[in-house]
């Protein structure tokens, strides 16, 4: 039940956050963050490329005096659909740098436009798909714009905000929950936070603001390109301050996003080196420990957060702990009080979304649906709710809703989980034209995968779900392998298990797929793996059991899936054929 939830992973049982290697030295304490100094070859007048059509550029912010700091970029990047090109009225400087931070950790710079030369047009086809729905979901929010505006900043950032008052860095915005940034309002609230900017260039809490709502538009909306830009705003506003723990907490947030959890560890450290107390940086550093498997850490991380900051973003965290060593019940009763002590639509959504899931996890798709319906009622446009009741409404039967709303989903963030899920349902239907269905459904996951290599997530674990199942079998062993060296969780393990299992090394796999179980943790994709590996290395009593476990548990995981575990399963319990003896010529 991690408040990540659905960061575009295809394994339909992982809710954690993400979910690239870093330095090992990363996991020790770190000093206070140095002053950041200028970094090679980055344009701050330039436009950022790979949102939508149209960028506009921020106005550029001066370092504080006496901050040994270079100049930021900004950012640059509207909302979606606004004017092409950077406005020169700002006073853009085409030659400024964008900092470097010094121990932070920045993926690749930025990406050609969806359609410049030599983008590859699978990345380009999945960007308009994207930009497609957003511009659909603008036109609904547009009148929203000035309200999350004040709610995203605790107030200050509002229509005739105040001066910043003689040229020194100021503070005006707040912590943003995560279940406020994942509301329908956010491309609203983005569009109020770039215009607040233009006139209070200076407000380094603004500035770390608009690059965590970078963060929650490219997780929500499928859009990795938005990394870039909130990697430029966490420089600006650590630029205006350097140590400030709003932007040091959003820079774990982003290295987490983009699947860096040793970076976001460090970065969470020195967020909380500033403020012991920051909500985000104490959930990134759940997040993170999670993510590397130190699942002993993580629990101690939990209840650290817990006592210091209380609050939903914790209590779902604490909650997907204990779900992780399989015990449902207190990850209920947590994600429960959550639910009772949620006011604003955002958390409620989130949270009912959590409780949705867990219950679909467990088999129980009625209160999985009233989950959702509930999450859906606050929020109608959540993407984790209509995804959630979606995979509930297949596993209830209710097939052709179920295709429906995974079609609706993804042609608005064609995310690789959805598109998995509703190119199983078609091969399940088996209509005509639905084998050609499910296989643009996979197409487009490999487009979003090279999205977001280009924009420095790391989607191993991704790319090894997938294609095991849908696409390359090698490549998805290399990719697992990959992702196995740098994290050791029950996912990857069980990613790599099944990987091995589809290129014929069941023996090597079995260990894995043990391991992916070893803690406790109630999946029935896990249990299915683990039980067709058992099979094929002859452990018919296993297999027979974790069979009957996994469908047990959740007999409608997958489309696909479920119906394999059913036959594999009727094959072992099955009594031998019997066979005539036979005789010699003549009978005797």
């Amino acid at each position: 039940m991690a408040p990540e939830m659905n960061d575009g992973e295809t394994h339909p049982g992982r809710r954690p956050a993400p979910p690239a290697a870093a330095d090992a030295a990363a996991e020790t304490e770190p000093a206070a963050a140095p002053a950041p100094q200028p970094g090679p070859g980055a344009d701050a007048g330039a436009e950022v490329p790979g949102v939508d059509a149209g960028v506009e550029a921020l106005p550029v912010p001066e370092a504080d005096a006496g901050a040994d700091a270079g100049t930021p970029a900004a950012p640059g990047a509207e909302g979606p659909d606004e004017a092409d090109g950077p406005d020169e009225a700002d006073g853009e400087d085409p030659d400024a740098k964008t900092p470097s931070l010094p121990g932070s950790h920045a993926g690749p710079g930025t990406t050609p436009a969806p359609d410049a030369p030599g983008v590859d047009p699978r990345v380009a086809a999945v960007r308009r798909v994207g930009a497609a729905g957003r511009r659909w979901r603008a036109v609904q929010l547009g009148a929203c714009a000035a309200l999350l505006a004040v709610a995203m900043t605790a107030g200050a950032v509002a229509v005739g905000a105040l001066r910043d008052g003689g040229g020194r860095a100021v503070a005006t915005s707040a912590a943003v929950s995560p279940g406020l940034l994942a509301g329908g309002n956010l491309d609203a609230g983005v569009t109020s936070l770039q215009a607040h900017l233009r006139t209070q260039p200076r407000d380094f809490g603004s500035w770390a603001t608009l690059g965590l709502a970078y963060v929650e538009q490219a997780r929500t909306q499928g859009d990795p390109s938005r990394y870039p830009q909130a990697r430029k705003a966490f420089d600006a506003s650590l630029a205006l301050r350097a140590d400030n723990d709003q932007a040091l907490a959003g820079l774990a947030a982003l290295a987490a996003a983009r699947h860096d959890f040793r970076g976001a560890l460090a970065d969470a450290d020195r967020a909380l080196e500033q403020n012991p107390y920051n909500e985000r940086a104490l959930c990134s550093r759940v997040d993170a420990l999670v993510e590397l498997g130190r699942y002993d850490e993580a629990s101690e991380a939990a209840g650290t957060a817990d006592a210091r900051r209380p609050g939903i973003p914790v209590f779902t965290r604490y909650a997907y702990v204990h779900e992780l060593r399989g015990d449902v019940t207190t990850a209920r009763r947590v994600l429960t009080q959550a639910l009772d002590a949620a006011t604003g639509p955002g958390d409620i959504a989130y949270v009912a979304t959590q409780l949705g899931q867990l219950a679909w996890n467990q088999g129980d798709y009625p209160t999985a649906l009233a989950h959702y319906a509930r999450a859906l009622g606050a929020d109608d446009g959540y993407l984790p709710a209509l995804e959630g009741r979606a995979r509930a409404q297949a596993a209830s039967g209710r097939r052709e809703e179920a295709v429906k709303g995974l079609e609706a989903v993804v042609a608005r963030y064609p995310l690789p989980g959805p598109l998995v899920a509703l190119g199983e349902l078609y091969e399940a239907r088996g209509a005509a034209g639905d084998a050609a269905r499910a296989r643009d459904q996979y197409a487009l996951v490999d487009a979003w995968t090279a999205l977001a290599r280009a924009n420095g997530v790391d989607v191993d674990l991704d790319t090894a779900l997938a294609a095991a199942d849908h696409g390359d079998r090698a490549a998805a062993l290399r990719a697992a392998r990959a992702e196995w060296a740098r994290r050791r969780t029950v996912h990857t393990a069980d990613a790599l298990a099944w990987a091995l299992h589809v290129n014929g090394h069941d023996t090597e796999a079995l260990g894995y797929a043990r391991q992916a179980t070893a803690t406790g943790y109630r999946n029935a994709g896990s249990l299915y793996h683990l039980g067709m590996i058992e099979r094929a290395t002859g452990h018919t009593a296993d297999a027979r059991a974790h069979l009957t476990a996994a469908l047990e548990l959740n007999p409608g995981f997958s489309p696909l899936g479920a119906r394999t575990a059913r036959s594999a399963l009727t094959a072992l319990t099955a009594p031998p054929a019997q066979t005539t003896p036979r005789t010699t010529e003549g009978g005797r």
